[in-house]
């Protein structure tokens, strides 16, 4: 099991949407917010995820493919 920081910025669109739900439902990953600020245009997240590195992988495509800019955060 591997553990990854992530910084996640939200674009507009997307503000509203489950999209850390969908991250712990869709793949073999556990998140964990560790900080966060959201407002009405603008959102980031600083995440915590546990899980094996290919999901980690396929969560950090499937986030950029959504239009969510992932920074990988030093441990």
């Amino acid at each position: 099991m591997s553990r990854a920081h992530l910084h996640l910025t939200f674009p507009e669109h997307l503000i509203d949407e489950p999209v850390l739900y969908r991250l712990g439902k869709d793949f073999d990953i556990v998140p964990n917010i560790r900080r966060a600020n959201v407002d009405g245009v603008t959102a980031w997240v600083i995440v915590e995820v546990n899980g094996d590195d290919e999901e980690i992988d396929r969560a950090v495509a499937w986030l950029a493919e959504r239009g969510v800019h992932v920074d990988r955060i030093a441990e």
